[in-house]
């Protein structure tokens, strides 16, 4: 059985957030490309083309052209963008960038696993906090409890039978405390879990989700938060953005997936989006100069994007300096170019994220230790 132990049970009276990563150092330029920067079609002669096909979002930025389903998001405020973010360390390791950023640090567990651990006590639910995948994310390690599940059918009693079940619940019935309330709860979301499973309903309010893995898994939480089961954080990942080759169609195909996922989660949650968060981040982004494979290498700053209720979106966030390659970290040969600097470290977002979520100053110390946050003003 895939979860293990308990946090919540208080139904979704909490704000729920949603941690979407990008495995394999997303573009954070081809994602939201200065276009009024004249840089940029200097270093990207061939890339930045492309990339003014996109949503102009100001003066200077725009979003790529498949992303196009997230411009509402944009325009009604509930979508802000911060650019050239990243964690301090200069890795260019997918491996060790990934476990930096998610511990949070050099630090034991996940950065998501100990704020959940330090928050305040919180009730009993088996559902409060859900992986979806194949395997627990480092940023949960450490958790109270997580459910790891790809789908509804991975949360049971591996294929026991009804009466199985009733043995199992007259033999916890008998215990009290902590690990008779756990039992208990975990038979009410097995419960709420085959409900879903079996009566499932189509999504509200005309969203259509896509047919691909991560458009499934936003689903199966969309179904989850409007449950009320407590959902209090929930992490799933969308892989495959080492762009070193051939990257337009690599990209188009990945930034499509991303923001129709996202946008057809948003209509179908509806109101609900008052009070779920969702924050998009990768490891590390892409060099500033294109290679001569139509493609970019592993660089330094990416983008982090944050949308839901209470977010001051429509805006860009956080420190900007350019592209003029004075401006950059470790120059290259292609005019001088190099890679976008971290002006933004991604604690200072994801920081202001747990406040919105009731992170307090003692346990956002405990989340990100031996760091001291700025956070950023994401947040009314």
């Amino acid at each position: 059985m895939a979860t293990q132990a308990v946090i919540s049970g208080q139904g979704d009276q909490r704000r729920t957030l949603v941690v979407i990563f990008l495995r394999g150092a997303a573009d954070g330029l081809a994602l939201v490309p200065p276009l009024g920067d004249d840089h940029f079609h200097r270093a990207r002669p061939r890339l930045a083309a492309v990339a003014t096909k996109g949503v102009r979002l100001d003066d200077l930025f725009g979003l790529h052209a498949r992303m196009r389903s997230l411009e509402n998001a944009w325009r009604e405020g509930e979508l802000a963008i911060v650019h050239a973010c990243g964690i301090e360390d200069d890795t260019r390791s997918h491996f060790e960038a990934q476990d930096l950023m998610e511990h949070g640090g050099v630090a034991a567990g996940g950065w998501l696993g100990r704020y959940l651990r330090s928050r305040p006590p919180a009730g009993a639910g088996a559902l409060a906090c859900v992986a979806v995948g194949k395997a627990l994310p480092e940023c949960l390690i450490g958790a109270p409890s997580v459910s790891v599940m790809q789908t509804f059918e991975d949360f049971s009693l591996g294929g026991g039978t009804p009466a199985f079940r009733a043995q199992l619940e007259r033999l916890y019935a008998m215990e009290r405390g902590d690990l008779g309330a756990a039992a208990r709860d975990t038979f009410d979301a097995l419960v709420r879990i085959e409900a879903l499973r079996t009566s499932p309903r189509p999504p509200d309010n005309g969203a259509i989700y896509g047919r691909d893995e991560f458009s499934a898994g936003l689903a199966r939480l969309a179904q989850l938060i409007k449950a009320d089961v407590g959902l209090e954080a929930a992490s799933i990942d969308l892989p495959g953005w080492d762009s070193h080759f051939a990257q337009q169609g690599q990209v188009d195909t990945l930034a499509g997936r991303l923001a129709d996922g996202i946008a057809a989660f948003r209509r179908d949650l509806g109101l609900r989006m008052a009070t779920t968060t969702v924050v998009v981040m990768t490891e590390f982004g892409r060099t500033v100069e294109e290679n001569s494979a139509f493609g970019t290498d592993h660089g330094r700053g990416s983008t982090m994007l944050v949308l839901g209720g209470g977010v001051r979106g429509g805006r860009m966030h956080g420190e900007w300096h350019g592209l003029a390659p004075e401006k950059l970290e470790r120059r290259g040969v292609l005019e001088g170019y190099g890679d976008l600097p971290v002006l933004n470290n991604y604690r200072n977002v994801l920081g202001a994220v747990l406040n919105r979520h009731g992170g307090t100053s003692a346990n956002l110390a405990a989340t990100f230790p031996e760091f001291s946050l700025n956070t950023l003003p994401l947040f009314d």
